[in-house]
């Protein structure tokens, strides 16, 4: 395991109560060699930089999410947001600053996933 893998994982840790293990197995299945650079790229390099703090990346890419319409990895970023320190107000002025400059529909679908997030949420 090369070291920006075990730092990935050890960001994962961090963001998550169950270290991404549902979203590392998946993909794990599909494409070992993809997981791999997803976890040392995405996690143990650019989410391991030094000036932003996980709560701040978490909105830069929850914004960036929502005004992508990627919503099918906004639920795990919104719950890592929460873990990281932002509260359900916060979440909810990012999605309403994005319906300003995404649209009101993408708006919608993202404010559909943080509301069942946060009826589900022990956070």
């Amino acid at each position: 395991m090369n070291k920006d893998y075990e730092n990935g994982l050890n960001i994962l840790k961090q963001m998550t109560d169950t270290n991404g293990e549902q979203m590392v197995k998946a993909v794990g299945e599909i494409f070992p060699d993809f997981l791999e650079k997803m976890i040392s790229f995405g996690f143990g390099q650019i989410y391991a930089r030094p000036n932003l703090d996980l709560k701040t990346r978490e909105v830069v890419t929850i914004t960036s999410l929502i005004t992508q319409g990627a919503f099918e990895q906004l639920d795990f970023h919104i719950k890592a947001g929460l873990k990281a320190g932002l509260k359900s107000e916060e979440i909810l002025e990012i999605i309403l600053q994005c319906a300003a400059y995404a649209g009101f529909p993408k708006a919608c679908s993202a404010l559909g996933i943080a509301g069942e997030i946060f009826k589900n949420s022990k956070i």
